[in-house]
């Protein structure tokens, strides 16, 4: 069985940093954008961060562009906007594709160890739902991730433990966060 840590990706320069690097960490891998209704989430996940990360926690952001163009920047335009608008000082990665073809298998494999179980219950879901059905049809049954800040957390041991669509609660998220370390 796989664990994140034989998964190696890209930093916002192109480097390649080997997951291991985090080993021993619990992890919230989360998937953003600029330019989305759910770009606030970046505050909270500041918080936790700030909070937690002295106890073993990280937060890796990877940036996409795959939900209605929300993150058109380059890397170093997103980076700034991030720590500018909300001081965010987890790492950041390059922007990457988390659906079809040129899917990171990071993404993928994430998404195959926790699959989408829906956005909840209610109209602004199930508008989101439609929405995202929509936006990810080009995808096939590669549209592993359905919309912008889906987490992924990851324990100690490299393995995925929750997944959270952006519609959850980010106290939720920090709850079970605090659990895992």
């Amino acid at each position: 069985m796989s664990t994140v840590y034989d998964f190696s990706v890209k930093d916002r320069k192109g480097n390649e940093v080997s997951l291991k690097d985090f080993a021993g960490k619990v992890l919230l891998i989360v998937n953003t954008a600029t330019g989305c209704g759910f770009t606030p989430h970046y505050e909270p996940l500041e918080a936790m961060y700030k909070e937690m990360k002295d106890q073993g926690f990280e937060i890796l952001d990877f940036p996409s562009n795959q939900f209605a163009n929300q993150a058109p920047g380059s890397d170093d335009e997103i980076h700034e906007f991030c720590t500018l608008k909300f001081g965010t000082e987890f790492p950041q990665f390059a922007k990457i594709d988390v659906n079809g073809e040129n899917a990171d298998p990071l993404f993928a494999w994430l998404a195959t160890e926790k699959p989408f179980a829906g956005f909840g219950k209610g109209l602004k879901f199930a508008a989101l739902s439609k929405f995202a059905d929509m936006n990810n049809k080009a995808f096939g049954d590669k549209a592993y991730i359905k919309w912008n800040f889906t987490k992924f957390l990851v324990d100690r041991e490299g393995k995925v433990i929750a997944r959270f669509e952006p519609t959850v609660d980010m106290e939720e998220v920090k709850k079970a966060v605090a659990a895992a370390l």
